[in-house]
């Protein structure tokens, strides 16, 4: 058996016995050193270098403005615009669901913090409105996923700091699949709803241009937070990372002088909260000298030339690339999933004409997948709950918004061009 072989059976039985992923990654990293007879010095080099970049600063600044928005009120305001522009009737507080959950993205950056947000307000509410749980933990689960797609994005960060792509371009990028699964979300919602007449009364308030200009007037500093964040990093007034303190400052003013629900012990929750979020990075830090060892094993080209060999078509590759990471993502943390598997696959995409830009998004879009899929499933864990029933009545519910993601996806293979429009468009086509 190689090397090669040995570092790859071993990963692989510490993953599935359960063995916490940064200790599967350290030990077979360290088993790969022995066999190759290099030092050991070069994980702690790796690690520490993998851990210096500045701009991974900005993961947890935006998870503490996220989780800042949230206690501090701004989730409640964006449910309320939400509710005004779609309406009151049969199966609306779904469709409520999905656009606060989309409205709320552009401030989290987190698929888990989103679904937590807005879930926490509009699953009491759907069962008050004789929704069933499992519906209401659903649609809260797979809208909450919006929030790794919408920038600014936490994984499209990780995912361009791994590539060494613009993080600016990804988020560009990133609002077309965004939306265009939002549609879709939001008509698998309404037609679920209606097909199991979910829904308190059919009778209620209907949009109107009035209710909808109050309702987003009440809401102007939440609305306010993603038109500053994101209108400065494309403005070029200032980078993604500078834009997250920007936007822990914005979370903190408006909590405590506008909405004023922000007090001294939910901001230290709040940074309790950041902290356990941002431990995950350390996974960065052997992932980086397992990243260097699979160049050293030529593993890209190796899984090239298996890939090639069974075809060479863009599309179909990009079809066997996805079915992988959503079978990987099942049982991997979706941080991982970029960190490990970018390396090997990018160069690969990359040879075929791929954008890195369009599969950072659409790697990002299956994670969102994985985000929904037992047995890890962070938004299932979160959705349940919040709605006190087993992830596995939740992992049913969502069946019909995983084909929306899955649509989302052939989306952004078959037609490329949506993806890459804005991000071409103000940034100029890439060479």
């Amino acid at each position: 058996m190689s090397d090669l072989a040995i570092v790859c059976a071993v990963f692989a039985v510490l993953t599935i016995v359960g063995t916490p992923l940064i200790a599967a990654i350290g030990i077979a990293t360290v088993l790969a050193l022995h066999l190759i007879d290099i030092p050991f010095t070069l994980l702690a080099q790796s690690s520490f270098t993998a851990l210096q970049p500045f701009p991974l600063l900005t993961i947890p600044l935006f998870v503490l403005a996220g989780r800042l928005m949230e206690v501090g009120g701004m989730s409640e305001r964006l449910i309320e615009v939400a509710k005004s522009f779609v309406g009151n009737y049969r199966g609306s507080l779904g469709m409520v669901t999905v656009l606060a959950c989309m409205l709320f993205a552009a401030l989290s950056g987190s698929g888990p913090a989103t679904t937590a947000a807005i879930g926490s307000v509009m699953i009491p509410a759907m069962r008050r409105e004789g929704y069933s749980p499992r519906f209401a933990a659903a649609v809260s689960a797979s809208a909450g996923a919006l929030g790794s797609m919408i920038p600014p994005s936490n994984l499209l960060i990780i995912y361009g700091l791994v590539s060494e792509t613009s993080i600016p371009r990804l988020f560009l990028a990133g609002f077309a699949p965004g939306f265009f699964v939002t549609g879709l979300l939001l008509l698998v919602s309404y037609v679920v709803a209606r097909r199991n007449n979910f829904g308190g009364s059919v009778e209620g308030t209907r949009f109107a241009i009035g209710l909808c200009a109050r309702a987003f007037w009440a809401g102007k500093w939440a609305l306010g937070a993603p038109i500053i964040i994101l209108g400065g990093i494309y403005s070029g007034a200032f980078t993604p990372t500078e834009a997250a303190s920007v936007a822990v400052f914005y979370a903190l003013f408006v909590g405590f002088f506008v909405y004023r629900k922000l007090s001294v012990t939910k901001v230290v929750e709040a940074l309790r909260f950041t902290a356990l979020m941002a431990g995950l990075l350390i996974l960065l830090a052997p992932a980086q000298a397992f990243g260097q060892l699979t160049a050293y094993y030529d593993v890209p080209t190796a899984v090239q030339d298996l890939l090639t060999s069974v075809t060479s078509n863009r599309i179909l590759t990009m079809l066997l690339i996805g079915a992988f990471y959503i079978l990987i993502g099942t049982f991997m943390e979706s941080l991982a999933q970029i960190i490990l598997f970018t390396a090997v696959f990018l160069p690969l995409v990359k040879s075929m004409g791929v954008d890195p830009v369009l599969f950072g998004v659409f790697t990002v879009m299956t994670c969102e997948i994985g985000f929904l899929t037992p047995p890890v499933g962070a938004n299932l864990n979160v959705a349940a709950r919040l709605a006190g029933i087993r992830i596995e009545d939740v992992s049913i519910g969502v069946l019909p918004f995983i084909l929306a993601y899955v649509v989302g996806l052939l989306f952004m293979i078959v037609w490329p061009e949506a993806t890459l429009f804005l991000p071409n468009w103000v940034y100029g086509a890439t060479r």
